[in-house]
């Protein structure tokens, strides 16, 4: 039987980033303030666990984002499918991602992808000839993570 995962980014700024990434895919950020306020209402969180963030209550250090075809719980606001979860640490980056993210664009969209990647924060690295087969770029998110636009 297969696995559930979910692909989970050290970040600075989670809610910033999970903004950044939820552009980029065209993914939904996930709202989590239907359980946030019942967590409070029933003690079980203290407020300064959460904050708020451009118009939603959030866990604090934390933010996700979520196919939107993918099924989700009502509830909770969690993505039950293609689901990254961004949490902020107290170190920044300082080596190369040894795990990335490849977006790819439509045939023959790739300066279009790349601009509009420009656009929301993100920046060009270098671009990656493969001949006959093609290019691509090495980009970075706000953050400094790399990630491969083809």
């Amino acid at each position: 039987m297969a696995l559930s995962w979910k692909l989970v980014i050290d970040s600075a700024n989670a809610p910033v980033l999970a903004d950044f990434w939820a552009a980029a895919l065209e993914y939904e950020v996930e709202d989590p303030s239907a359980l946030i306020t019942q967590l409070l209402a029933a003690g079980r969180v203290d407020a300064d666990a959460v904050v708020e963030h451009d118009g939603r209550t959030t866990f604090r250090g934390y933010a996700a984002i979520r196919h939107p075809e993918d099924p989700f719980d009502q509830a909770s606001g969690v993505g039950r499918g293609r689901r990254l979860l961004f949490q902020e640490v107290p170190e920044s980056k300082s080596v190369k991602n040894r795990l990335h993210i490849d977006v790819h664009s439509e045939p023959g969209g790739l300066d279009k992808l790349v601009a509009r990647l420009e656009g929301l924060g993100a920046t060009r690295l270098r671009e990656v000839d493969q001949g006959p087969a093609g290019h691509w770029w090495v980009m970075q998110d706000p953050e400094g993570n790399e990630f491969c636009a083809a």
